[in-house]
């Protein structure tokens, strides 16, 4: 059942569902399914059938996407069936970029940063393998200010929504012929066309057995970008690059991860070259041959940002700053709530989406403070109500914590002042014992016990607190209130035992 075409339907139904910003639980709520039917359908376990797909066309309102990738499993399907001899295509090519007639030679994706705003250049050089002409390319355009945060996004995009005048969207063909385009969905952070190979003057098919190039660029102002870009690989590629061009004067840093049907989030397989030029840093990643459906994730910071996106946080109140990168803050009743555990393997997909919007969100925030003690953050302050934290520790470790639960913790206690990102403008001191021991699952559902001790033990404590909708000012003795931010004086040193 893992066929191309299977897999394609796959790759269709999580995109429109990270479009949407539904975990597999939400869209089986809002198509009527079970939660684990969506899982199974994912992973392969179970064919999509036409009902479902139906149910997840209303749901997702992919506007006919999901139909269309159907048939092609439903197509596959009956030519399988067939008598051997009758096997053949049942039903003839379409000549849309999406139909599998096309090979991308070389796909090249350049972003550069200028004076408040990102222009992104696309540039395509495809080959035409079908035996139909191809006379449109989809492109999707996306964006994400607020990554692992999808109220603040929201907000922002429902107040500010991206249009099509800031965009001044252009494209080309082989340099020279503007081509014009057929808007298929304009949402508020998403928008979805068709480019076509026509313009006023005529039309320029791209025939069996030829090639041409594409380019077309789009601009977004920074206060609607979040620092990521990411390349999804929908058709056969040969050659994926993209180039990051900053400001050298910001200082910025570049990583990025890689995700395939069947792995989770990984570091890039290959490294991202940094070239210097002038008063600009470039930098270079690419990959030969790159799996279908594989998606790409560039992300940066400007470590000497003092006026862009992060040094927006730096000139606001500590919670200002927080609330700005995607922290939940301490009025918003969610933080009470106790969360909602895991079940693995069966919800592997869920947790993976938590962890990497936690590890996301702990990078913007280290971006902008320095955090001597480590530091650690818990799912529902970015909005995920289930049980799931990540624990950094002064030397930079992480411990991800699924379905945590303390079994046993030491009699002897220290105190210590403590911060919430939560609530950033004051530090509070806060009993805890001096060793934890913590069992918490894989993501594969196995259970292990891990053992912390006097600073990570607090950490660990403090996150799991949150777990169960409880936070450090319910622990702080009878009578102690919190103090102030600009009276504390232990910022940026490690914890004193």
């Amino acid at each position: 059942m893992n066929d191309a075409a299977t897999e394609a339907f796959v790759s269709e139904l999580k995109h429109w569902r990270d479009v949407r910003g539904h975990s597999q639980s939400a869209l089986a709520r809002a198509m009527g399914y079970h939660r684990t039917y969506i899982s199974k359908i994912e992973s392969g376990q179970e064919r999509p059938t036409a009902d479902f797909v139906d149910r997840a066309e209303k749901a997702l309102r992919t506007g006919g996407a999901l139909l269309r990738s159907f048939r092609d499993v439903d197509d596959h399907r009956r030519a399988a069936e067939a008598p051997h001899e009758a096997q053949q295509p049942v039903r003839p090519p379409t000549s849309d970029g999406e139909a599998g007639n096309l090979v991308l030679e070389h796909d090249h994706a350049r972003l550069v940063y200028e004076d408040g705003a990102y222009r992104a250049i696309q540039r395509r050089r495809l080959y035409n393998a079908g035996d139909t002409p191809v006379t449109s390319y989809l492109i999707r355009i996306s964006v994400d200010r607020h990554p692992g945060s999808p109220e603040l996004s929201n907000q922002l995009y429902r107040e500010n929504p991206l249009t099509w005048a800031e965009l001044n969207l252009t494209a080309s063909h082989e340099g020279r012929d503007p081509m014009v385009w057929r808007v298929m969905h304009d949402r508020d952070a998403f928008k979805e066309l068709w480019l076509l190979f026509e313009n006023d003057d005529g039309r320029f098919p791209l025939y069996p057995g030829e090639t041409a190039t594409i380019e077309y660029a789009y601009t977004v102002s920074e206060h609607k970008w979040g620092q990521w870009f990411q390349r999804a690989v929908r058709l056969p590629t040969r050659l994926l690059s993209v180039e990051l061009d900053f400001p050298a004067d910001l200082d910025p840093a570049v990583w990025g991860t890689e995700t395939t049907m069947t792995a989770a989030s990984l570091p890039l397989r290959t490294a991202i070259r940094r070239i210097d030029e002038g008063s600009r840093k470039i930098y270079a990643w690419s990959t030969d041959h790159p799996p279908l459906h594989a998606r790409y994730r560039l992300e940066w910071k400007f470590r000497a940002n003092p006026t862009g996106q992060e040094g927006d946080a730096v000139s606001m109140s500590p919670r200002e700053a927080m609330r700005s990168l995607g922290i939940v803050q301490d009025d918003d009743p969610q933080l009470r709530q106790p969360t909602r555990p895991f079940d693995l393997p069966a919800e592997a997909e869920d947790a993976r989406r938590a962890v990497a919007q936690l590890h996301a969100t702990m990078d913007r925030v280290a971006a902008v403070h320095t955090f001597g003690k480590g530091m650690g953050l818990a799912a529902p302050q970015i909005g995920i109500d289930r049980a799931v934290a990540l624990v950094r520790t002064p030397d930079g470790e992480t411990f991800t914590l699924l379905n945590p639960r303390v079994i046993e913790e030491s009699p002897e206690t220290d105190e210590q002042y403590e911060g919430c990102l939560s609530f950033f403008d004051v530090r509070g001191m806060v009993p805890r014992p001096l060793c934890l021991e913590v069992e918490h699952q894989d993501i594969d559902g196995a259970r292990r016990i891990t053992v912390f001790e006097r600073g990570v033990a607090r950490l660990v404590a403090h996150e799991l607190d949150h777990l169960d909708g409880d936070l450090y000012t319910d622990r702080m003795a009878p009578g102690i209130e919190p103090i102030p931010v600009s009276e504390y004086r232990g910022t940026g040193k490690t914890w004193h035992y």
